[in-house]
């Protein structure tokens, strides 16, 4: 079990009033209820100052600033969960604040000090730890989010930022199982580009494909790559991964996949398990040719939302290929389950992944 121990100079201004009240626990949409309040810090050109816990309330924004014109915005997404005896736990949060760092890096930002991304996170989740749900299924979803605030017209960095934590209870993300769609028209992402970064455009460029394949019946995309729109990259929300042969198959991490931290989790607990592992390209053909051949055991997606999203169809060229059922993916099924417990503190924590607040 991982704790935080940071002295912070940290001021605090409460809520006058809880809106914990009129919250439903019991039908919690994603992403659209916000707790009372965020934790917020602002780089001034030289350093990160005015650490502050603050009322979730609007922000007073220029037109003119430049994030809304030039898109230099990184953010993250993690969960807390409260286990039985009312601890909350955070799934592998310095590997967030890591890789929001990396993101920082790419999109020319400074770099949020991890022992203020932690420390703060620490903080705001004691003061609202009332809103991290109990219902089953249930988390509080948190997103640390920076963006410049230089009130300039012109393209070029800014020299003030914002970072700002703020979190929200949900249900399920997907409650069932996803239908997606290979892309083979629309890019996500390509070699020397930002999409490792977890970064507002591309997030934005995935939309209208996103909505195209919804208007068809699909979840989500299976993106390809955008050289020759030949291999499986990953989906707009989550890594993607394939059980063929009793073998664990997903694409290597680099410029155009995102660096998930349940991709990386998956992969270790598979290892744990004696389970083979191939990071590698893999084909459409290829994964077309298992599903016929009934190879293609298991296809899910792993990410911080969906956590493990089984797969149930697959569509290419105008085919739609429904894939085995769910009762019988021994794999995903037990690494969704051992993933749970962890996450709820329901097993001991030997591989200290989470923090305790």
């Amino acid at each position: 079990m991982m704790t935080t121990d940071l002295a912070l100079d940290i001021s605090f201004e409460r809520v006058a009033k809880s809106r914990l009240s009129e919250v439903d626990f019991n039908h919690l949409p994603f992403g659209k209820i916000m707790t009372d309040h965020m934790f917020v810090a602002d780089y001034d050109g030289q350093e990160w100052k005015d650490l502050r816990v603050a009322p979730f309330a609007n922000m007073s924004i220029s037109p003119a600033n430049l994030t809304l014109h030039y898109g230099q915005t990184i953010f993250e997404g993690m969960k807390a969960y409260k286990t039985a005896s009312g601890e909350v736990l955070v799934f592998r949060p310095e590997q967030n604040a890591r890789r929001m760092n990396k993101s920082a890096v790419r999109m020319y930002m400074p770099e949020v000090p991890e022992e203020i991304f932690l420390g703060g996170l620490q903080e705001l989740l004691s003061t609202d730890k009332a809103w991290v749900p109990t219902t089953q299924g249930s988390s509080l979803y948190i997103r640390p989010l920076l963006f410049a605030t230089d009130e300039f017209v012109g393209l070029q960095p800014s020299q003030t930022y914002r970072f700002i934590i703020m979190c929200c209870p949900v249900g399920a993300y997907y409650n069932k199982p996803v239908k997606v769609k290979v892309e083979t028209h629309f890019t996500r992402a390509v070699e020397g580009g930002i999409g490792y970064a977890k970064t507002a455009g591309n997030y934005a460029a995935s939309m209208l494909p996103t909505q195209l394949a919804i208007e068809e019946g699909y979840d989500q995309l299976i993106w390809t790559d955008g050289k020759e729109h030949k291999y499986v990259e990953e989906a707009g929300s989550m890594n993607l991964m394939f059980v063929i042969n009793n073998k664990l198959v997903t694409a290597s991490t680099g410029d155009s996949i995102l660096d998930g931290i349940t991709r990386k989790s998956v992969l270790q607990m598979a290892k744990d398990m004696g389970m083979p592992i191939e990071e590698r390209k893999l084909a459409i053909s290829e994964l077309i040719g298992a599903i016929k051949d009934g190879s293609l055991q298991e296809a899910f997606g792993a990410g911080t939302a969906a956590t493990i999203a089984h797969i149930s169809q697959i569509g290419y060229e105008g085919i739609r290929y429904d894939l085995p059922a769910i009762e019988g993916r021994t794999f995903s099924n037990k690494i969704y389950q051992e993933m749970e417990n962890l996450k709820y503190g329901r097993i001991e924590d030997t591989r200290g992944w989470m923090m305790k607040i």
